[in-house]
């Protein structure tokens, strides 16, 4: 997508925000043996990280070309692809883990993401997410301080959603994810769901 080839171009090379608390949580519920889709990769650093805890089927794909173009360059013995906002290059059901690091609250569509996502999880596949957490303190100081919500909710930002617990749950109860565990920790959700 244009929007998101223009950010990445803008962008330089940094570390995904919170990396060892959402690499953790990711390496902790995923196996070995499981086929993984990172989606909304970026320059693929939790495809490298999932490959280095030896998870040999990992797949990396993104809106933006210029973000696939850099994950390729920066780690050339994995997969990335470039993909539609909501429209996944998977066969339905092939997949045991789909990883949402950072994602959701980039995109128009949640809904259609979390259902194209569904589609490819296999019967059991498990769903893993995280977003930042906007818990009642951070609402409450948003509220409170006109200058903190100016750049909270900055127009030109790249985030279009913003989440709480109950909110995000909501969404996720409504794509017909089940067993869905909605975890608050250092200002990050992390979710885990099954697909239905």
């Amino acid at each position: 997508m244009e929007y998101f080839d223009r950010l990445w171009s803008e962008m330089s090379e940094t570390a995904p925000e919170r990396f060892e608390l959402r690499r953790t949580f990711l390496l902790s519920r995923v196996e070995q043996g499981d086929r993984v889709l990172d989606v909304g990769c970026g320059e693929g650093w939790f495809c490298a990280a999932l490959a280095d805890a030896g998870v040999v089927n990992v797949l990396g794909v993104d809106v933006a070309a210029e973000a696939v173009r850099r994950a390729r360059a920066r780690h050339p013995r994995l997969r990335f692809e470039v993909c539609g906002e909501s429209e996944l290059p998977i066969g339905d059901r092939s997949i045991d883990v789909v990883w949402l690091g950072e994602v959701i609250e980039h995109v128009r569509d949640g809904l259609g993401l979390l259902g194209e996502c569904a589609r490819v999880l296999a019967p059991g596949g498990r769903l893993l997410l995280t977003t930042p957490d906007h818990d009642w303190r951070a609402r409450l100081w948003l509220g409170l301080s006109r200058r903190a919500f100016e750049r909270h909710f900055e127009p030109r930002a790249d985030h279009l959603r913003f989440f709480t617990r109950g909110s995000l749950r909501s969404l996720l109860e409504a794509a017909g994810f089940a067993e869905l565990r909605v975890r608050a920790r250092s200002g990050v959700l992390a979710v885990s769901a099954r697909a239905g």
